[in-house]
């Protein structure tokens, strides 16, 4: 059986051993010196070891045609960057969510969410591009140490469970996946990859058509967020910093545009080709389901443990409880509302039974908890209690022979986490297709046969006319099946 998720103790283990080294540099990006924290050598290195856990724990979308396509689409731009030298890696993420980011040392992220809102290859060289930008600008490591730990932790356990609690845990921003770096990197960001862009042989009008993508999003949420009084998400970079007619970022993209170029470079997109590559795509929760036998997965509540093998586990009314094939043992669930003000040590010592001992602090996938032996006159008991979004999850083990049974019972405390998205129970499979329009269809007509929320909504917003836009008869558009 595979241990279960140790990911962000690794990482952790990672950031704290490496060393940092402060000093000037001289950034071929900007033309100027900056000020950074770690060697270049150390940033590909914290990368490389996010990259590896979050392929390791099935984050990419599982679709090696686009895959290649994105990663065609990004070494191009790439060779005409400030740093072609630099091995870069492009994945794209199995989320919903509107998003793409990059880390240390030249890994490219972006969300199939994301994706299937774009509606040009140029779009998504623009999307790319930006994001290039942060990693040949060195912006991870001009920010401080401490910083850039926090990312790290909270964007790769926002990847793998999509919880935006976990992330706020770990000291993020909110639900971003990893935080912006401030307006004027940001404007840095763009204007280099608008130069990339250009020497690539794209648009870099595209950008700005991106923006426009991104704020009608920001725009649906803002009027989704007055109805259920949920906060609003926001993509990290070009979405949270720049205006829809930011004058000076029109300014930036446009003047990277009019660059004097040695030579006349084509542009490289293929008529149809990114058409072909998002057909299919799939829309909304992954359909990449995965779940181990050795599991107990709660859809309700998004968490899951691990139970030895053989051994059986029921859900009640008030409690869950796994219990081992002769009897000897069982380790009881139960959930109280979280209290705030109370740590999970607190909460134990406020409601276990007998004297408690051996305590541990807990953190395991961004989770804070509290375990230890509680010892009374019946005996010793493995407890345990652990925060996780509102509620606070009680853990109570016994055993007949305790002594041996205990490291059985603290490893499937041990082994309690949020579900990673892939792991979530789903409707039926919905993808992106492509249509024409038919004579006198509409959008509301169009959105009649999608069994989605806020259907003609989304609809609009997948193909560029939110928010009263309509399409015209021919035109290819995308629908959801």
């Amino acid at each position: 059986m595979r241990k279960p998720i140790g990911i962000i103790a690794a990482i952790a283990i990672v950031l704290t051993t490496m060393t940092l080294t402060s000093g000037c540099a001289s950034n071929p990006a900007t033309g100027g010196a900056n000020v950074v924290v770690m060697t270049q050598g150390r940033e590909v290195t914290i990368g490389q070891e996010m990259h590896q856990k979050i392929v390791d724990e099935g984050a990419a979308y599982d679709d090696p045609e686009l895959a290649a396509y994105v990663n065609r689409v990004g070494q191009r731009l790439v060779a005409n960057s400030d740093k072609p030298k630099l091995a870069f890696t492009f994945t794209v993420i199995d989320s919903p969510d509107i998003n793409a980011f990059a880390t240390p040392g030249g890994f490219i992220y972006i969300n199939r969410g994301l994706l299937a809102y774009l509606d040009s290859e140029a779009e998504l060289a623009g999307v790319l591009s930006h994001e290039i930008g942060h990693v040949t600008a060195r912006h991870a490591a001009r920010q401080q140490s401490a910083g850039i730990t926090s990312q790290v932790l909270a964007t790769t356990a926002y990847i793998l469970t999509g919880s935006g609690d976990i992330a706020d845990a770990s000291n993020m921003y909110g639900r971003e996946l990893i935080a912006g770096y401030g307006r004027e990197h940001e404007l840095e960001a763009d204007g280099l990859g608008a130069k990339y862009m250009h020497k690539s042989g794209y648009d870099t009008d595209a950008l700005l058509e991106v923006i426009g993508v991104l704020k009608d999003q920001e725009q649906f949420q803002r009027v989704k967020a007055k109805s259920t009084g949920k906060k609003v998400g926001s993509y990290h970079g070009l979405y949270a910093t720049h205006p829809r007619n930011d004058q000076r970022l029109k300014t930036v993209i446009r003047t990277a545009g009019e660059l004097e170029l040695d030579e006349y470079v084509e542009n490289p997109e293929i008529p149809g080709d990114f058409r072909r590559h998002m057909e299919g795509l799939v829309w909304g929760a992954s359909m990449q389901n995965s779940r181990a036998e050795n599991r107990y997965y709660h859809n309700k509540l998004a968490f899951t443990f691990e139970a030895p093998e053989g051994w059986d586990v029921t859900a009640g009314s008030k409690a869950i409880e796994a219990r081992a094939a002769d009897g000897n043992a069982s380790l009881t669930l139960s959930i109280r509302r979280r209290d705030k003000a109370a740590t999970p040590r607190s909460v134990l010592e406020g409601s276990s039974e007998g004297t408690l001992s051996v305590g541990v602090e807990l953190d395991q996938a961004g989770l804070k908890g509290y375990t230890a032996i509680a010892s009374n006159s019946a005996g010793s008991r493995r407890v345990a209690a652990i925060n996780y979004n509102s509620l606070t999850y009680l853990f109570e083990g016994q055993a007949r022979d305790f002594t041996s049974s205990d490291a059985q019972l603290l490893a499937m405390i041990e082994s309690f986490r949020p579900m990673h998205p892939k792991e979530r129970q789903s409707a039926a499979a919905r993808y992106v297709h492509y249509i024409q329009v038919p004579r006198g269809a509409t959008m509301a007509s169009l959105a009649a046969s999608v069994r989605i929320p806020d259907a003609e909504a989304r609809l609009r917003l997948l193909n560029g006319l939110y928010p009263r836009g309509e399409p015209r008869t021919g035109d290819w558009i995308k629908v959801i099946k």
